[in-house]
């Protein structure tokens, strides 16, 4: 969401695949539907209010949406719900970097943006977990000092819904360019809400901004800093550089840390590698499968840890700086949902294969 000349979108969620031909593909909070070709076109730029509205855009993209959910319906098991299908366009408008698409329906409100049309964002009605890299993020409070944490890519504010609800005294600094994306994320996802103190001082700042500029700075450093920045559904080329890294360090207060959502392996590695048909296990050496994480060893080298999402959540790589945590100490300061996860971080090693 953050670079000075592209959009930003964050990583596929969850994935199901369905038979081909394979049009672009739409991740929901657990399923991944399969939108009609016509979908992947620009939304009109005007705001439509509901899915109800009688223009003729809304219509159709309407119709889009409740095909691709009839069709995930069929696909589902008969003893699931099969409200999924019932959803609302609550505004559909282009902007100067994204094509932003928010949804209701039965259990999310869901953030699309441009092509990839994957969801982005996410705000879920009857939990609070999303079963996605965002409930990862939530995981990183425990390792840090006391200070501010900046997310690099706030998009609709799904992280930071999560982490402030499960560490209400967070003082977060979240960076966005697409000042448009932000107002409609207030109006329809709930960021507005996170804009107000909790009753433990905790609270959202958000940025309009370049997440690589000077400004994204502060003096005396962050205690951590999120980063979660793709384009076109890629990691940024600029994360792919040792150089990018150690100008983002040099933002951290000092035992500060980055944790950092570097997408999925390379194909052409991943397709001759069948380690990668293992699903979600952090084995040892798949890391050089991910060039987000070789730059950071580069950056960093013995101070990169890293895991990898399972299939379920499209196979993501996370990586973290710094040493290796204590995994025991770090699962018993987490909730329960999220204590086995953090025991599949395992540090990069230069001589892994």
């Amino acid at each position: 969401f953050i670079p000075s000349s592209m959009s930003m979108m964050m990583g596929c969620s969850l994935q199901l695949r369905l038979p081909p031909p394979p049009p672009p593909t739409l991740c929901y909070s657990s399923y991944s539907f399969l939108l009609p070709t016509t979908a992947a076109k620009s939304p009109t730029s005007r705001c439509y209010g509901s899915s109800s509205t009688s223009s003729a855009a809304a219509r159709k993209k309407g119709k889009q949406v409740k095909a691709v959910l009839q069709s995930a319906a069929a696909q589902k098991p008969e003893k699931e719900d099969e409200d999924e299908e019932d959803f609302q366009v609550l505004t559909a408008i282009k902007t100067v970097y994204n094509h932003i698409l928010i949804l209701d329906t039965p259990k999310s409100r869901l953030l699309l943006l441009d092509s990839t049309n994957n969801v982005h964002s996410m705000l879920n009605k009857g939990t609070k977990w999303t079963g996605s890299y965002w409930d990862e993020f939530a995981t990183l409070p425990p390792l840090l000092p006391q200070g501010p944490i900046a997310i690099f890519g706030l998009g609709g504010g799904t992280s930071a819904h999560l982490m402030l609800d499960l560490w209400p005294s967070l003082q977060l600094e979240g960076w966005e360019i697409d000042e448009i994306l932000i107002d409609k994320s207030r109006d329809y996802l709930g960021l507005c809400d996170l804009e107000k103190h909790t009753a433990d001082g905790g609270v959202l700042n958000i940025h309009i901004g370049d997440a690589f500029s000077p400004d994204a700075a502060i003096s005396g450093g962050y205690a951590g800093i999120i980063i979660d920045l793709f384009a076109e559904g890629k990691v940024l080329p600029q994360l792919e550089q040792a150089a990018t890294w150690l100008e983002l360090y040099d933002r951290l207060m000092p035992n500060g840390r980055l944790m950092v959502n570097c997408g999925a392996g390379e194909d052409s590695l991943t397709a001759n590698n069948a380690v990668s048909q293992h699903d979600g296990s952090s084995i040892d050496g798949t890391w050089k499968l991910n060039a987000t994480i070789r730059a950071l060893c580069e950056a960093f080298p013995g101070q990169v840890n890293w895991k990898k999402m399972p299939q379920s959540a499209c196979e993501n790589y996370l990586a973290l700086t710094g040493s290796l945590p204590d995994l025991c100490a770090w699962s018993d300061a987490l909730p329960k949902e999220l204590k086995s996860s953090v025991i599949q971080w395992r540090a990069c090693n230069i001589h892994d294969r």
